[in-house]
C-alpha cells in the first residue's frame, strides 16, 4: 500500500506534466467533488476558492445533463476573453481543473487531460482502497 505522501506525490507530478506539454495552462488542481483541494500546481491563486467553485460547477452541470436525459456526465468548459477554465469528472469523488489562457488550444487541453484523468482517477482509487484498509472494521456488539 502507498502512503498518502506517494499518491500526492504521483497527482503533482501528473499536474507539472500537464504544465509542461500545455504551455498555455496556468494553474491546475485536483479537488474533492465536495470541493476540498487535493493538489494543486498554480500560483498566485485562490486555489482553495477555485476548488470549492468548481465542484459547485460540476454538480449544477452534472444536474442538467441528467435533466436533459444524457448519462456519464464528463466536463465543463467555460471560455472568456481572459482565457478558459476546463473541469472534468476524474473518477469517483474527484476533479481536474485547468485554467489556461485564451490562445490555448482547446483540443490539446483536452487531449492532455484525458490522460491526467486517468491517472487521477488511479490515484483516487487507490487512495479510498488505502483508506478502506485503515477504517477499523466496527466492533460486534
Amino acid at each position: 500500500m502507498r502512503t498518502d505522501v506517494e499518491l500526492r506525490g504521483e497527482l503533482l507530478a501528473e499536474l507539472g506534466r500537464l504544465r509542461r506539454v500545455v504551455p498555455e495552462i496556468t494553474g491546475c488542481l485536483v479537488a474533492s467533488t465536495d470541493g476540498l483541494l487535493i493538489a494543486e500546481d498554480a500560483h498566485e491563486l485562490a486555489v482553495e476558492g477555485v476548488a470549492a467553485l468548481a465542484a459547485a460547477g460540476l454538480g449544477v452541470s452534472q444536474r442538467i445533463a441528467d435533466s436533459a436525459g444524457h448519462q456519464d456526465f464528463q466536463e465543463v468548459l467555460i471560455s472568456s476573453t481572459g482565457g478558459h477554465v476546463a473541469m472534468y469528472m476524474a473518477g469517483h469523488g474527484a476533479v481536474l481543473v485547468l485554467l489556461a489562457r485564451a490562445d490555448a488550444n482547446v483540443a490539446r487541453l483536452h487531449h492532455e487531460a484525458r490522460r491526467a484523468i486517468a491517472v487521477v482517477s488511479r490515484v483516487m482509487a487507490d487512495a479510498a482502497l488505502g483508506f478502506e484498509r485503515a477504517v477499523p472494521e466496527p466492533a460486534a456488539w
